[in-house]
């Protein structure tokens, strides 16, 4: 017989499932290290405009979405 706890349900979360979402939540979630001296030089200094303006345009339009991930 298999473990209850690790058999995937469909309709039914597991106590395991919820306490480790909450140890997750609840968990700090930081870098693991800080940067080398090589991939802060290799980093760029300005965003590219063309970045710059995709951005603008994906926070345009994801501030008018009426429902979840709609598209006209």
């Amino acid at each position: 017989m298999s473990d209850p706890i690790s058999e995937p349900t469909d309709e039914q979360l597991t106590d395991a499932t919820v306490h480790a979402d909450e140890a997750d939540a609840s968990a700090s979630h930081d870098a693991d290290r800080p940067p080398t001296p090589e991939e802060e030089a290799a980093a760029p200094t300005e965003v590219d405009p063309q970045v710059a303006d995709a951005y603008e345009d994906a926070l345009e339009r994801g501030a008018n979405v009426k429902g979840e991930g709609q598209i006209d």
